[in-house]
């Protein structure tokens, strides 16, 4: 009978660790199902670039925010008053049209939302982006590329314009 006994305490506790290791595991599965995605916005490619190297790092997806008109070189000179690109930026309500939408925003949990900055801050096309897609309930990081600028201004704009999302990490890819 005292046989009986060890062998059935010994069975509980062989369960007992075993659902305790099996709640872990559970534990780690859902850590690792977050998902990421990596949205940018190139006019020339460099941002491009730098987004395929994060989603590199991060095994993230990949969505391009794609202007229904394409930027000239001409529409990018920043010298030229009377360019689209500075028009745009001048114009804080300016939401340049995009093709699409990232249909399947729902599945992500970290969105790094990527540009070139353009006057200090994230082109306008980037809020058309932002406005088209309900972000809530995730994490939105930033990144940028610049030949001069921080990344700061323009993560800080983007905080003060869409208060009501969790804002997470900026970072300047060059």
């Amino acid at each position: 009978m005292r046989k009986v006994s060890l062998i059935i305490v010994a069975c509980c506790l062989m369960l007992g660790a075993s659902a305790q290791n099996s709640g872990k595991e559970t534990v780690k599965k859902s850590s690792n199902m977050s998902k990421t995605l990596i949205v940018y916005f190139s006019a020339t490619g460099t941002t491009k670039a730098a987004a395929q190297k994060l989603a590199k790092q991060y095994n993230a997806d990949l969505y391009e925010i794609t202007p229904e008109q394409p930027y000239t070189a001409a529409d990018l000179d920043w010298r030229d008053k009377s360019s689209r690109s500075t028009i745009e930026m001048k114009d804080k309500s300016s939401r340049p049209a995009i093709k699409g939408r990232c249909e399947n925003i729902s599945d992500y949990d970290t969105v790094w939302i990527g540009f070139p900055i353009w006057w200090y801050t994230a082109p306008t096309i980037v809020n058309t982006f932002i406005e088209a897609h309900d972000l809530s309930g995730k994490v939105l990081n930033v990144f940028a590329t610049s030949g001069g600028s921080t990344v700061t201004g323009s993560y800080n704009d983007l905080k003060k314009a869409y208060p009501q999302y969790t804002w997470g990490e900026s970072r300047l890819m060059n």
